[in-house]
């Protein structure tokens, strides 16, 4: 049968589905698991009804995810092992997807069940360590713990611990500011049982949810997209191994920017041209987190942009080129884009001519491989929405009664959610993925403590628990899963 203009097998379109089925799932979790935390205060002060609050918060969810930029999405492929990344559509590319998001579901619902604001980017990067550790182990000829990008996964985890302390100190200080300059008794009141908040209080708090809803969609959003690339590029790498929506000028460009560097890459390169699986297994292993530049790489390097070249001159359309050179192009624009941005990173190249051809070059490749087509955005903002709306409830008692020894004010959820809102975007604009969860429970425990209204210890230190829990489990599972997923995909079906 067709799929999408190209030929499949019955087996093929049953991983196909089984996979988009499992991404969706991971969305519409993280719908009803996260997004609790934009619902709590609007509820929980009276200010929307539980049903018109999640149904808004559901569709600037799904706004959020449609205007993101995608950055966010390759921020966590980026945390991949390189070689799955290439043989995505491999009996061990298969088995990584799988691990990924069966890991991030199974933890994402026990800590719902339990009511505990647990993060998902802490369960989706723990996910990735387990399975870059386990192919290590079981790839012949790897060592143990190259697998994972630890350059790469310190940047992610930065943002992951210091957002947190960002929450708690920013929302504390922006309530202590308010008080000062506010002078309005309504706005630092409990709400009363079953009443609304004055209309301009309804209106802040109303504000702030949908911010953070907004900011939420385009954060976490971007982490299932991500993974639905990769899957599309496995299993149907004649459509997507590149930009489907690429137009002629996109690949002059490219040809126009990969002759531009070649001057530089060909005095680099002393010993003739490196080409075919040479270059492939060269800038691998320099794409390994501990890779170094090796006796061939500017060789390989050199090679790789001259069979772009040669590959892309004259073309109008990837389509004239057949399913296996695109997913042969692929790799080698992923591998030429991602070592241009090491070396520029690690400061291995000083000319500002040749950083410039370069960097310019590592540009209009990445458009043609980082790319979330329309109906990737839209079927994950639908998930994210609808699993907004609904399993919400046992998050926001949690956030709005079970942190402070006092019920949370209109003053305390609005500066909680300030924060909430500022920090995402923030780290949206920097591609870098965050916890809503653990901003905004530790934004209202900020507020909690510049308030003097008391913690409620055992709560914090469930949040604590699952926070500090969240990792080393999902890397577990991770890696248990991709083993037993690698074993029966390998040995038992005879995926290779």
């Amino acid at each position: 049968m067709h799929l999408f203009g190209e030929a499949v097998s019955t087996s093929t379109l049953f991983f196909l589905i089984l996979a988009l089925g499992l991404a969706l799932s991971f969305e519409f979790v993280n719908g009803f698991h996260d997004t609790a935390n934009a619902v709590a205060t609007v509820i929980y002060t009276h200010s929307l009804k539980p049903t018109v609050a999640v149904v808004w918060s559901g569709c600037w969810n799904l706004i959020g995810v449609l205007t993101s930029s995608g950055g966010v999405a390759f921020s966590v492929v980026a945390l991949l092992p390189v070689e799955l990344v290439l043989n995505v559509g491999s009996g061990a590319g298969f088995a990584m997807v799988f691990a990924l998001l069966l890991s991030a579901i199974i933890w994402n619902l026990g800590t719902w069940w339990l009511g505990l604001p647990a993060s998902s980017s802490h369960t989706l990067v723990g996910a990735i360590m387990g399975v870059g550790l386990a192919n290590s182990m079981l790839t012949p000829g790897h060592v143990f713990g190259e697998g994972v990008n630890w350059a790469k996964a310190a940047d992610v985890f930065k943002s992951l611990l210091i957002s947190p302390v960002v929450g708690f100190v920013c929302a504390g200080l922006l309530l202590l500011l308010c008080k000062a300059f506010v002078r309005r008794k309504d706005l630092y009141e409990a709400p009363e049982p079953g009443k609304a908040p004055p209309l301009w209080i309804r209106s802040l708090l109303v504000f702030t949810c949908t911010g953070v809803s907004f900011a939420h969609g385009s954060n976490d959003g971007q982490k299932g997209m991500g993974l639905i690339v990769l899957i599309l590029v496995g299993i149907l790498p004649g459509v997507y191994a590149l930009n489907p929506t690429a137009q002629p000028e996109d690949i002059a460009v490219i040809v126009q920017n990969a002759q531009a560097a070649a001057p530089f890459l060909d005095a680099r390169a002393p010993l003739m041209q490196v080409h075919g699986q040479d270059s492939v297994d060269e800038l691998s292993d320099f794409m390994k987190p501990s890779g170094k530049p090796g006796d061939r790489f500017w060789d390989s390097l050199a090679g790789k942009d001259h069979d772009i070249i040669d590959q892309l001159s004259g073309k109008q359309s990837f389509r004239e080129l057949s399913a296996e050179q695109r997913k042969s192009l692929r790799r080698d624009i992923y591998l030429m884009g991602e070592s241009i941005n090491k070396l520029d990173k690690n400061k291995l190249i000083t000319d500002p001519a040749e950083i410039k051809a370069l960097k310019s070059l590592s540009s209009s490749l990445g458009a043609q491989t980082k790319f979330i087509p329309t109906w990737v955005k839209v079927a994950v903002a639908l998930a994210l929405g609808i699993g907004t709306m609904v399993g919400w409830k046992r998050i926001v008692v949690t956030v709005g009664e079970k942190i402070g020894k006092e019920h949370m004010t209109y003053a305390q959820g609005a500066s909680a959610e300030l924060v909430a809102m500022t920090t995402i975007l923030v780290a949206d604009h920097y591609n870098l993925p965050v916890s809503t969860t653990h901003v905004l429970s530790s934004g209202v425990a900020g507020t909690m403590a510049a308030n003097r209204s008391g913690l409620q210890m055992d709560t914090l230190r469930n949040l604590l628990l699952a926070w500090v829990l969240t990792l080393p489990v999902c890397v577990l599972l991770g890696a248990g899963i991709f083993s037993g997923s690698f074993y029966v995909l390998f040995h038992v079906i005879g995926v290779k």
